[in-house]
């Protein structure tokens, strides 16, 4: 048995630079060993299998160590990308139970928003409420974020490019340290999907 990834690779292929052909990252990936390699969209989604699987249900060791795989793994791209095209590429992996708990654990109506209004940020390690202490909620209304498992949800209903609490949410302070890249909910879901096949 074998565990499904999703590689989430950070501004890759946006506005004509940083360019990383789907065909040649599947080939790259298959070439460090992982097998079922399929890529979502130009924007830096893939899926794939490796290693043994590990049952639901896991506990806190356990989690763990699937942290620790993932971050080895995501490391392993990473290198792996910027010896092939030449620059350097934040990668987050993720396996099926923790994107599934994402969509689970959605705290805003998703079946009621549009694809531009939901986003999710996936986060390299665990924030907490302490980065986000100075962001003035009322002011941003209508939108709103909440914090998940090295996630935050964002509710922005003009969408992303128009939202001032996305920019203020990006900034150094609440990010420094970490990888974060983000992804609109069509996305969110269909990485959960695939990773279920």
């Amino acid at each position: 048995m074998a565990t499904t990834y999703a590689a989430l690779l950070r501004g890759i292929n946006v506005g004509g630079s940083r360019k990383v052909p789907m065909a040649e990252l599947r080939a790259l990936m298959e070439g460090l060993g992982h097998d079922a390699v399929r890529t979502h969209l130009q924007s830096g989604q893939a899926v794939f299998t490796t290693g043994s699987s590990r049952p639901e249900g896991r506990d806190a060791g356990e989690e763990a160590g699937e942290n620790a795989i993932e971050d080895a793994l995501a490391a392993e791209l990473a290198d792996a990308v910027e010896r092939r095209f030449g620059f350097a590429v934040d990668v987050i992996v993720r396996d099926h139970a923790y994107l599934r708990a994402i969509v689970d654990d959605c705290p805003f109506p998703a079946a009621e928003s549009e694809p531009q209004q939901l986003h999710v940020t996936y986060f390299s390690a665990a924030v907490d409420a302490d980065r986000f202490a100075d962001v003035d909620r009322a002011a941003h209304l209508p939108e709103e974020f909440r914090l998940g498992d090295r996630a935050l949800y964002l509710y922005a209903p003009n969408g992303l490019g128009r939202s001032k609490l996305a920019e203020r949410l990006a900034g150094p302070r609440t990010t420094r340290g970490l990888i974060a890249t983000t992804r609109n909910w069509n996305t969110v879901v269909k990485l959960m999907e695939l990773t279920r096949d």
